[in-house]
């Protein structure tokens, strides 16, 4: 009989998994000035970008809880990571439709991965660190952000943008088959019966994990404040280098250096603020990083050419350490929120609504960065989504499960 996994080996191969799964989002935003050059398109556009992938998101991401009946967590996971892998090589054919279809598919392959990851871990975490390991586990998402931050304008520096987005495609393909060890005994409550025949009538259904949302006002108001500080932190992981090579005139490997340190600052933050959740709870917690990022998006908002350097950086860990630090807290209050047996379907159905708002937030950053000139507008937009959804996380405070 093969024996269960603890749950902090659970937490290591999810942070794996969306440690590569970053790839999918940034790779080619943070690439977007050479690969703009090439492909004769303006680099403020990557927000269109994000807002594809999570157009793709929107498609596979109700189906999930279906899959997960069927094949299992983890091979939910491995399928989705080799299928972004795949997609995210057809980028380097650098023509626009090229890189909208990959975008689209990048989105299909990752849609179901934050709710197979939470349907994996909810069974196996204690109740009194459930904000500290879901944290522990989306550190991943700004870790990975920070790797690729970091090493993809180094590797395209050195050999060319494409070699820096099939690094990273290998790395998705390569981190799926490493999960292969775990499969057989995280996967053991599938439903080898289940059927995916009727997908349409799946995803119908799979729509319906929406009414999660309507009975209980708390998730609402909870999933709003997630697709508001969503907007605040895949613009900003979006558009910071950019920005950067745009509007300050500074080099793309030391603008995606100062992206590494927001995201590690992301990381830093992720862990520290599941601490602080687990004793003071969520909703406190979640409510004072809206603020917080609020006042880093007002100085990147205030930001010129003529700013020293370090202060670019600190507000850049500010945005890091709070609009990127929130994710783990959220996901762990909405497992706890959740019906019982539900987990996966109600962190769907906020995927859902959180992909919906990806749609509309940085393509929205995009048309104020084209129609005005300059970046000011963008990050005001950031500003006022963080402040709203800081209230409606206050909004949320106190209460109990249902």
């Amino acid at each position: 009989m093969t024996s269960s996994p603890s749950v902090w080996t659970v937490m290591l191969a999810l942070l794996g998994v969306h440690l590569a799964g970053m790839g999918v989002f940034l790779a080619v935003p943070v690439l977007a000035p050479a690969i703009a050059a090439e492909a004769g398109i303006p680099a403020a556009l990557a927000g269109v970008h994000t807002a594809l992938v999570y157009g793709g998101a929107l498609v596979s991401g109700p189906l999930a809880g279906a899959f997960i009946r069927r094949l299992g967590g983890m091979r939910v996971l491995q399928l989705g990571l080799v299928f972004c892998g795949v997609a995210l090589a057809l980028s380097v054919v650098a023509h626009p439709l090229a890189l909208a279809v990959s975008a689209l598919a990048c989105g299909l392959g990752h849609g179901p991965v934050t709710p197979a990851g939470s349907h994996l871990l909810a069974q196996r975490a204690p109740a009194n660190r459930r904000s500290l390991i879901f944290s522990l586990k989306q550190c991943g998402v700004p870790a990975g952000a920070m790797l690729i931050a970091a090493v993809t304008p180094l590797i395209a520096e050195a050999y060319g943008w494409r070699a820096g987005i099939l690094a990273v495609a290998a790395f998705l393909v390569a981190s799926a088959l490493a999960l292969q060890p775990l499969r057989a005994a995280l996967d053991a409550d599938r439903d080898r019966s289940a059927s995916l025949a009727r997908l349409r009538a799946v995803w119908a259904s799979a729509l319906g994990s929406l009414a999660i949302l309507r009975h209980l006002p708390v998730l609402r108001r909870l999933t709003i404040m997630s697709a508001l500080y969503g907007i605040s932190q895949f613009c900003f992981s979006s558009f910071f280098v950019v920005f950067q090579v745009e509007a300050l005139g500074v080099p793309l490997t030391e603008a995606g250096f100062r992206l590494a340190l927001a995201q590690a600052a992301g990381v830093v933050g992720r862990i520290v603020w599941g601490l602080v959740a687990d004793r003071v709870g969520a909703a406190p917690v979640l409510a004072g990083l809206g603020v917080a990022a609020a006042a880093s998006g007002a100085a990147l908002l205030l930001a010129g050419p003529g700013w020293p350097g370090f202060l670019l950086t600190l507000a850049g860990i500010g945005m890091g350490a709070t609009a990127i630090g929130w994710n783990g807290v959220f996901l762990a209050e909405t497992a706890r929120l959740a019906p019982a047996g539900q987990v996966g379907a109600t962190t769907a159905a906020a995927g859902f609504v959180f992909g919906a708002c990806m749609l509309v937030g940085p393509p929205l950053f995009s048309a104020m960065v084209q129609a005005s000139g300059g970046y000011s507008l963008g990050f005001a937009f950031c500003v006022a989504t963080a402040l709203i959804g800081a209230f409606l996380a206050r909004a949320a405070g106190g209460v109990a499960k249902p």
